[in-house]
């Protein structure tokens, strides 16, 4: 049986490395680095941070993409929304030929003109429970560059939610990665609740939107007590915690 479903890349960065390089280098930050990491124009002085650019989750999916691209050059290639939020990697992707599929608001993804005989690319966000359905449903081909940090923030919800619990999700509750995260738990518990703003959301998962400071957000959900609770364990009165509670995060 053919396969249709990839997540551990194609063994094709030899290939791609030359077209990487020539998308992403920059003659300017070598000259900074040669330069001690600093660069002074007149009265304009540069500084240039030590460690920079993609992160290890991003790199892998951009990589991916151009693999999928060599991997597959006749079939037609559809990305679920954005690789990552990069306009100068998005319009690469475009360049070589990569569709992307979108969201109309309120409504579920556009997938009408997608057949078996595709590729689907799922983004460094991942995809909501039900997207993937949809699409494995199709019988195309996926190609899977989720994040391993996602996938691992993604197993602590699912079980969380098997065990019974809630699960605080500190974010824009209409990011895809958010909305990828809080359906983990409708294959325990039906649909997922709505977010209508600030605390909004009932059941299993409740979708905060954050504004301020992360950690002034954090200190108020330990103020208010929000804690996962083992079986067996009980809040004290007041707001605190036993010893044996465990934050959610």
């Amino acid at each position: 049986m053919e396969q249709t479903y990839f997540r551990r890349g194609f063994g094709l960065k030899g290939r791609i490395e030359g077209a990487l390089t020539a998308d992403y280098h920059s003659h300017v930050v070598d000259r900074i680095r040669e330069h001690g990491y600093v660069l002074a124009l007149g009265d304009l002085t540069f500084k240039l941070a030590g460690e920079f650019g993609f992160c290890y989750g991003v790199d892998r999916a951009v990589e991916y993409a151009y693999e999928t691209r060599t991997k597959f050059p006749d079939k037609r290639i559809f990305l679920v929304g954005e690789i990552i939020h990069n306009p100068h990697v998005n319009l690469k992707l475009r360049a070589m030929g990569v569709t992307f599929l979108e969201r109309p608001d309120g409504a579920e993804l556009e997938l009408s003109g997608v057949t078996p005989d595709d590729v689907v690319i799922l983004p460094a966000f991942g995809v909501t429970v039900r997207d993937f359905e949809r699409l494995r449903a199709i019988g195309c081909v996926l190609v899977d560059t989720t994040c391993g940090s996602v996938l691992n923030v993604w197993k602590r919800v699912e079980s969380y939610a098997k065990d019974g619990f809630t699960a605080i999700i500190h974010g824009k509750s209409y990011h895809e990665e958010t909305k990828a995260t809080s359906s983990q738990v409708t294959k325990y518990t039906g649909p997922l609740p709505r977010s209508t703003g600030h605390g909004a959301g009932t059941g299993r998962v409740r979708l905060h939107r954050v504004s301020g400071e992360q950690g002034a957000v954090s200190a108020e959900l330990r103020r208010q007590g929000v804690a996962r609770l083992r079986p067996g364990s009980r809040p004290r009165s007041g707001g605190g915690r036993e010893s044996d509670d465990h934050a959610v995060g």
